[in-house]
């Protein structure tokens, strides 16, 4: 068990394929699941403040370390959501029985995940909610991505990421804490959200062998993402399942979230987050849950 404040968890690891393992937590044991997917660069510690609530509420509560994160196993390859998105479709049924429809949340890069799911598995999520990430393979993922201004450019670590001869690689190692820093304090809204304890959770994570490598996989395969997303639109067509897009009122994504959740799905409602930057569930807990609540019942 882990506890941290009132938060109480059972940790678990999932054997997806040989070589390739899945870290977890888990709380409460309610009728109906609920699966939250981190953001980048986290773990599933970005939702230590809403995993009790939402288990006292009466949810089963799953919260994984993606592929290349946390706990989870560092493969080589297999860092485009689809795979990624296989992988929680693999713990869920093979491993914790989980046979009914889920309400999925993704946040970050758990957002691109989630949308893979529910694309790829559509009769397994009841409901979607998406937060604070620009979704490959649409019109408004492109526009942000080809802003023509280079200050401050809001998705400048794309292309960092992207650099040829593990470039990122060489000029994060041994700084993992003070790269993770950066990203925190430059999204946020309440810079004291993310502590110094937090901060430790996190730089830790991505100090383990080859973790800070996977981390930049998981963006170098934004192209071959925008292609998959692409693909499935055209093959399945929009979602059909409610969806709920939730960014904080202070970051990028509100003034994008309606058009570019509309090009995905038919069903969408977007929501503010009020005196919140880019990390939602740990800026603002109590208005997120208050957000689920309303969304999920």
């Amino acid at each position: 068990m882990t506890k941290a404040a009132n938060l109480q968890v059972t940790h678990g690891t999932a054997e997806l394929q040989p070589g390739v393992k899945m870290h977890y937590v888990e709380a409460g044991a309610g009728p109906r699941t609920i699966v939250l997917l981190h953001g980048y660069p986290q773990t599933w510690w970005e939702w230590r403040h809403v995993i009790p609530s939402l288990a006292a509420a009466g949810w089963r509560v799953i919260a994984p370390d993606y592929r290349g994160a946390g706990a989870s196993s560092k493969s080589q390859e297999g860092y485009d959501k689809r795979t990624m998105a296989r992988d929680v479709n693999v713990l869920l049924g093979d491993h914790l029985g989980v046979n009914e429809p889920i309400a999925l949340v993704g946040h970050d890069i758990g957002m691109m995940v989630a949308y893979a799911f529910a694309s790829a598995y559509p009769k397994s999520v009841e409901r979607l909610v998406l937060m604070e990430a620009p979704l490959p393979g649409t019109a408004a993922y492109d526009a942000l991505v080809a802003t023509p201004r280079l200050r401050s450019a809001a998705m400048w670590h794309f292309f960092f990421h992207n650099a040829d001869n593990d470039l990122a690689e060489l000029l994060t190692f041994g700084r993992e804490r003070q790269y993770l820093q950066h990203f925190f304090e430059r999204l946020a809204y309440d810079q004291g959200a993310i502590g110094p304890a937090d901060l430790d959770v996190y730089a830790s994570a991505f100090a383990a062998a080859g973790a800070m490598r996977a981390g930049f996989e998981v963006y170098r395969a934004f192209d071959r993402d925008g292609e998959d997303n692409r693909a499935a639109l055209a093959e399945g067509g929009r979602l059909k399942m409610p969806v709920l897009g939730l960014g904080g009122t202070s970051s990028f994504f509100l003034p994008i979230a309606e058009k570019m959740l509309g090009e995905v799905a038919s069903d969408v409602r977007v929501a503010g987050i009020p005196r919140c930057g880019h990390w939602i569930a740990e800026e603002n807990p109590t208005a997120l849950l208050a957000e689920l609540s309303r969304f999920l019942g």
